[in-house]
């Protein structure tokens, strides 16, 4: 028997009103948890009048919404740009846990509610708006904030002192606005870009700012001081023959161009004549300034000319410096033994396409030393026809013997690449090993990161890192490619050569074989956990480590054999992927960059984006590092590189005369 009418209505009804009950108690343990979800609803309610925010409802979770990203379920970073926006944004000062927020190219009109809330907020980027009011001063209290921009927008009145306690600060912008009065002495060590352009600023440019280019000043017609023009200061004339006129005498800008005074009198013969000891003494003194100059420029030439003659000597003359034996190469290129057959005059071995010479030509070659390695000395060698090459004569090396040695020589010789350094020749004798290659002029990464870090340093820009890291990834990739056992073995710094055009050249790659146990600790700081101390057993993935290593490098500005681990370590020194990690922990923060890349805009995502393939090829385990193809393949897509060029990267290897040797 079927329930009568009004019995199924009732349990219809019931059966609804716990479905609805059911559903609010979710939107609200949602709203309990997410506590982000009303304010965000309230500010789409009041801005987005254009319904722009389309993504943006009840029933969807906030961090799936566009324009938003979400850290622990609360939102970290909120970019809405160019949605034609509008009305306050005090319903945004409740996300406490943001950490980016950027509303360019809007039309918020309103001034800027307290910001205080958002102690988090390292990045605020409120440009092109019609923001008004005074320069909003609870930005002032975010410590943690690194770029500020409030440029074009209606803001007015002055800049706060106060804004020195943004101890962080990279960028402060507020160009294009209506402020006015003196800008303040702002002492920001780490203020890499300043704007105060367009505005009505007076006065004279505090000299901390006085570094900045004046393009960061124009349009600013009362202002004055470097790097702009000088301000005229105000002197006062007081006769010499009568001092009791002193509070009547007029006073003019000090300029050689300043007429005299109408109605004064004036010498017919110009200005009065100085005093015979006065006449005197100025040329005593520019005597004095003159000797002292000449002085001055005598040292420093004969400085750098005992520094180049103490550089630049023969092969053979470093040669007796570092071994009391100085006959011992010139005897072996002209024995009996050193003829063996297919070699040329000498002993030097040449590889196709190489210029040859003699070892005796090399030995009266003026040699430079570049630097010493774990394998041994390197020096520039010019050659009697002007050729340069670079010779490195190895030492602390352990060889079986000299098959050994000749047939890694054959299998490093042979290869060929853009991005590789090419070894042109080797010599083997009993008591000396050298190898010829390709000199590059402009120094490696380590020196163009780490060197000169004081006043006048040229900052390594991050489109050259950029390039450097892409290049250095392809001549890698190749070495591997060419061969699946062949390993580079010593990936750093030192080893990635980089010439004026920004190219990276990989160096002294395949050595590694003959590490003796002495010279395996020297590189601690790339070497993968993996690998044997002695840095003889290595592996490709071992590289990839080394790889990403040079990476975080390539980032951070820091040297990874001498990262200072600060108080979480006892403040002493860590490897740089542990230093990196602990930086990082759960978010991406501008911490761990090199400061001297925080004055070029637009590039964070693309820093992010390199330091993620850096920590997965540092990961602890092997097998979990990508290859160096993969690895290549995403810094080609970082940057734009498309599978074109990828692959036209890898088709290289297909083409290098040493795969019919080694395989």
């Amino acid at each position: 028997m079927a329930p009568p009418p009004s019995l199924h209505f009732l349990h219809l009804t019931i059966f609804t009103f716990f479905l609805l009950l059911h559903h609010h108690l979710l939107l609200l343990t949602e709203a309990t948890q997410t506590p982000d979800l009303h304010p965000l609803l309230s500010f789409k309610t009041a801005s987005d009048t254009h319904n722009k925010l389309t993504t943006w409802n009840s029933t969807t979770h906030p961090c799936t919404w566009s324009g938003i990203s979400c850290l622990n379920n609360r939102v970290s970073r909120l970019v809405l740009q160019n949605l034609n926006l509008s009305g306050s944004i005090l319903p945004l000062t409740s996300l406490t846990q943001l950490r980016l927020l950027s509303l360019k190219r809007n039309r918020f009109n309103s001034p800027i509610p307290s910001l205080s809330n958002l102690t988090s907020l390292k990045l605020l980027y409120l440009s092109h708006n019609n923001f008004s009011g005074q320069f909003p001063s609870s930005i002032t209290s975010l410590s943690r904030l690194y770029r500020l921009d409030l440029s074009y927008n209606n803001f007015s009145g002055t800049i706060p002192v106060t804004v020195n306690n943004l101890t962080h600060l990279l960028t402060l912008k507020v160009d294009g606005n209506q402020m006015s009065g003196h800008i303040p002495d702002i002492n920001l060590p780490t203020l890499r870009d300043f704007n105060v352009s367009g505005n009505r600023f007076s006065g004279r440019i505090p000299e901390s700012l006085s570094g900045f280019n004046g393009s960061a000043f124009a349009r600013n017609e009362d202002l004055c001081g470097a790097p702009l023009q000088k301000c005229k200061d105000i002197a006062t004339i007081v006769s010499p023959l009568n001092p009791r006129n002193i509070s009547s005498a007029p006073t003019v800008a000090s300029s050689p161009s300043s007429k005299p005074l109408p109605g004064k009198p004036t010498r017919k013969h110009g200005a009065p004549k100085l005093a015979p000891v006065v006449v005197i003494a100025i040329i005593i003194g520019d005597v004095l300034v003159l000797a002292v100059v000449s002085l001055l420029l005598y040292c420093y030439f004969w400085r750098n000319y005992s520094s180049t003659e103490g550089k630049t000597k023969t092969l053979r003359e470093s040669k007796s410096k570092s071994n009391s034996d100085s006959k011992v190469l010139e005897n072996n290129a002209y024995s009996s033994s050193a003829y063996p057959n297919g070699y040329g005059k000498g002993g030097m071995v040449f590889f196709e396409g190489a210029k040859r010479f003699e070892v005796e030509e090399l030995l009266r070659a003026s040699a430079e030393m570049l630097g010493k390695g774990g394998f041994g000395t390197c020096y520039k060698a010019v050659l009697e026809d002007g050729s340069v090459v670079a010779v490195k004569r190895l030492k602390e090396v352990h060889i079986g013997g000299k098959k050994e040695f000749e047939q890694q020589m054959e299998v490093i010789g042979n290869l060929r690449h853009p991005n590789v350094v090419s070894l042109k020749a080797y010599y083997f004798a009993r008591d000396e090993k050298l190898l010829v290659s390709d000199y590059i002029s402009n120094g490696s990464l380590f020196w163009l990161l780490h060197g000169n870090r004081g006043p006048g340093r040229t900052p390594l820009n991050w489109t050259t890192r950029l390039k450097i890291a892409t290049g250095a990834a392809q001549g890698v990739a190749f070495i591997h490619n060419s061969n699946n056992k062949l390993t580079h073995g010593n990936i750093k710094s030192t080893n990635i050569l980089v010439d004026v055009a920004g190219n990276a050249y990989v160096a002294d790659f395949g050595l590694s074989i003959f590490k003796t146990r002495s010279n395996g600790r020297k590189s601690n700081g790339y070497r993968a956990p993996e690998a044997s101390p002695d840095g003889r057993k290595q592996t490709q993935k071992s590289d990839v480590y080394s790889f990403g290593v040079l990476l975080m490098e390539i980032l951070t500005g820091k040297c990874p054999t001498d990262v200072d681990g600060g108080g979480e370590y006892g403040g002493g020194s860590v490897d740089l992927p542990r230093w990196v990690q602990s930086i990082v922990r759960e978010e991406w923060t501008a911490e761990v960059f090199d400061l001297e890349l925080m004055r070029y805009k637009d590039i964070e995502e693309e820093m992010v984006a390199l330091l993620k393939i850096a920590m997965e090829c540092t990961v602890a385990a092997p097998d979990q590092r990508p290859t160096m193809c993969h690895v290549l393949k995403m810094i080609l897509e970082l940057h734009g590189g498309d599978a074109m060029s990828f692959h036209g990267a890898l088709d290289s290897v297909s083409e290098s005369p040493s795969i019919s040797i080694i395989t």
